[in-house]
């Protein structure tokens, strides 16, 4: 029976195109919100499974969670289409002027 992966979760389906990609070893990645329907847990895992299988690619990642963008080289702050910032994630979440700091420490206080 075909039924297209209907039966399967947003969750499911975003975990079989993340496996897609890590089996096609594709130099250039796009995650669009890849993992914004995954528990916490199984996305640190996943980005740890992306960080190796794409060592040697380039991978872009469009994410709200801060968490899901921390381990990249580089990080682009956009607001309302407008760019803010871009720098390494450990450089903007040290300086108290960074838009990526002040959204961090509003993580903190929740």
């Amino acid at each position: 029976m075909n039924d297209s992966g209907a039966s399967l979760s947003v969750g499911e389906k975003q975990l079989l195109a993340i496996c897609r990609a890590v089996l096609r070893k594709n130099k250039i990645v796009i995650m669009d919100e890849a993992t914004a329907n995954i528990d916490i847990v199984t996305e640190e895992k996943i980005q740890k499974l992306m960080n190796s299988a794409f060592k040697d690619s380039t991978v872009i990642t469009i994410a709200h969670r801060l968490n899901t963008v921390m381990g990249g080289d580089r990080v682009l702050v956009l607001d309302k289409g407008q760019m803010l910032e871009y720098d390494e994630p450990s450089k903007l979440a040290s300086n108290p002027k960074s838009r990526l700091y002040e959204m961090l420490s509003e993580i903190k206080k929740d």
